[in-house]
């Protein structure tokens, strides 16, 4: 998928509320489960252990909803790009659910739209909404409100 480029804040504000995506299908492994896991230290057997799972409420291991969560950098740079000759950084995110657990060999993809752009005299905040579906699924993996900041250039 090409990513949607973004020029200006005016071009940002002009796709409020427009869905931009999905991006393109990513399987879920037992390796970056387990990679994880690593990472964070959660090593809980729902997510790392296959023959303990197989047997557990899912039927088999699944990905750790902060995983699930670490992806929209991922799905991101599939469905847009900033060229605002400025930098941005993450502010925070309002609000995360995960409706259903995500099956690790499932193959997720997202859709994102940006719900809200507050600008100010320090720079814009740009809210934007992800939801992460599975393949097959009827309810999405995550559906998550994340703040980032447009920062303006500084003079030299």
């Amino acid at each position: 998928m090409t990513p949607r480029v973004f020029r200006s804040v005016d071009e940002v504000k002009s796709a409020i509320d427009e869905p931009i995506g999905p991006s393109d299908w990513l399987v879920v492994d037992q390796e970056r489960v387990n990679a994880f896991a690593d990472a964070t230290g959660d090593h809980q057997w729902i997510h790392v252990d296959v023959e303990r799972a197989a047997t557990g409420p899912f039927g088999g291991t699944i990905a750790h909803g902060y995983l699930t969560l670490s992806l929209i950098p991922y799905f991101a740079l599939q469905l847009f790009r900033f060229e605002l000759n400025s930098p941005r950084v993450n502010y925070g995110i309002n609000k995360v659910r995960f409706p259903t657990p995500v099956p690790v060999g499932s193959s997720l993809r997202a859709q994102a739209t940006f719900v809200d752009l507050r600008e100010a005299a320090t720079g814009a905040t740009l809210t934007t909404r992800y939801t992460i579906e599975i393949d097959g699924r009827p309810k999405p993996a995550c559906v998550a409100e994340t703040m980032t900041l447009l920062l303006p250039t500084r003079g030299n």
